[in-house]
């Protein structure tokens, strides 16, 4: 096993959870700190490129109006309400993990190597291993492959997109070289639907994930289901209840 987790641990999605969770709006600063005082282990952050080959904190491609965040400088930016990465890691303590969820653009195929997103981020993820614990994720594969050649002591999961089986998933992450795969909880066995057909039992493909040497997380249960997976033994639930299912894991 790559040792990335701890038993099962919570990584706030977006900060305190996705839009706004009590006043906290998603990946900005004051949503970080509202997920590590309910008590999570782990904040999980959007990272975007800009215009001006800036990084900032954004889950969409574009904002509220359309403007697609890689048409746009830093301050345009933060005009609109966005953070950029070094101010939303100046507020998480070193002892919460750091999941990095890495958006990369259309732009990536075509721009030069060293605007890319892969490259823009590369010496942030170097400094934050190196105090932290930290890993990558992303719908990209070739992102992933990047950081495993540019920052080869940063572990990655493998994600592949919404509601996507963890038939593909788990080896998948294998086939890439991750240590970790996730998937997405509405493509896994919650014991909230009933028997899907083809649908692999829940503890069945948290053991097939941890024979093939991988840690298996999911986003997003909430806190009933995080704790079902928690008695399937998996490592991680990525969640927009952080206390809630703080409570339901105690």
């Amino acid at each position: 096993m790559s040792g990335v987790f701890e038993a099962t641990e919570v990584i706030g999605h977006r900060g305190a959870g996705r839009g706004v969770v009590d006043g906290a709006v998603e990946n900005t600063a004051a949503s970080f700190e509202a997920a590590v005082r309910s008590g999570a282990d782990w904040v999980e952050i959007d990272v975007r490129r800009t215009a001006d080959d800036a990084l900032v904190l954004h889950h969409n491609a574009a904002l509220d109006d359309g403007r697609a965040i890689v048409d746009l400088d830093l301050a345009e930016c933060r005009r609109a309400g966005l953070i950029g990465l070094e101010e939303g890691l100046e507020v998480v303590p070193d002892h919460i993990g750091l999941d990095v969820d890495v958006k990369t653009v259309m732009e990536d195929a075509v721009d030069a190597p060293a605007r890319r997103t892969a490259a823009l981020l590369m010496p942030f993820l170097r400094r934050e291993a190196d105090r932290r614990r930290t890993f990558v994720c992303s719908f990209d594969p070739g992102l992933l492959v990047a950081v495993h050649e540019g920052a080869p002591g940063v572990p990655t999961a493998w994600m592949p997109f919404v509601r996507n089986p963890a038939d593909s998933a788990i080896p998948g992450a294998v086939g890439l070289g991750c240590p970790v795969v996730a998937v997405d909880s509405r493509a896994l066995d919650t014991g909230v639907e009933g028997p899907v057909p083809g649908r692999r039992p829940l503890e069945y493909t948290v053991e097939i994930a941890h024979r093939a040497g991988l840690e298996i997380i999911s986003w997003c249960p909430d806190p009933e289901v995080s704790a079902r997976f928690a008695e399937a033994g998996m490592d991680a639930v990525v969640v927009d209840d952080v206390p809630g299912t703080v409570a339901a894991l105690r």
